[in-house]
């Protein structure tokens, strides 16, 4: 793996293929029309010239941003279960009902639907969460609850998980 232009490359059959690479967290705050200015570091891992984005409801009371190419991947997953599949179906009906896609502007900023910041529960604060290829936007205080507070359970799940 190497970097190019605070991008994340991975060799595929010698073609680098660009990844996305979200880390940290920021607070930040909605403006009155409830857009929100992506900070910095975001900015710059997202792919060069794409100001599209597409926003899910999370499994948890949060929100997602991915970048476009980011959701494609998920995309194609979700839609190519089986339409004859009851329980597809719904899952199906009930992550793609939840998304929008949103345009980030000049200032580097993006209109959040407000039937998602109820969702999410947020008003002007905000906390946003780099998680690898997507980023959670919280409110803060549902962030705190979700986190893990103690270093030896963080232990045991990581061991669990990445273990080999």
């Amino acid at each position: 793996m190497k970097v190019e232009k605070n991008v994340y490359v991975c060799s595929r059959n010698n073609h680098y293929v660009p990844m996305t690479f979200f880390t940290s967290e920021y607070e930040s705050k909605l403006d009155a029309k409830g857009r929100l200015v992506l900070p910095s570091r975001i900015k710059a891992q997202l792919p060069e010239g794409d100001t599209e984005l597409v926003l899910r409801k999370g499994f948890e009371p949060c929100l997602i941003v991915y970048p476009l190419t980011e959701f494609k991947k998920v995309f194609a997953r979700i839609s190519g279960l089986s339409e004859f599949n009851e329980e597809y179906r719904q899952l199906q009906r009930n992550f793609f009902s939840g998304t929008a896609t949103v345009e980030l502007d000049g200032s580097g900023r993006i209109l959040i639907p407000k039937n998602m910041l109820a969702y999410a529960g947020i008003d002007r604060e905000v906390m946003l969460v780099g998680m690898g290829n997507k980023v959670e936007i919280w409110n803060p205080e549902n962030y705190q609850k979700y986190l893990i507070q103690s270093p030896a359970e963080l232990s045991k799940l990581a061991q669990k998980h990445l273990e080999q």
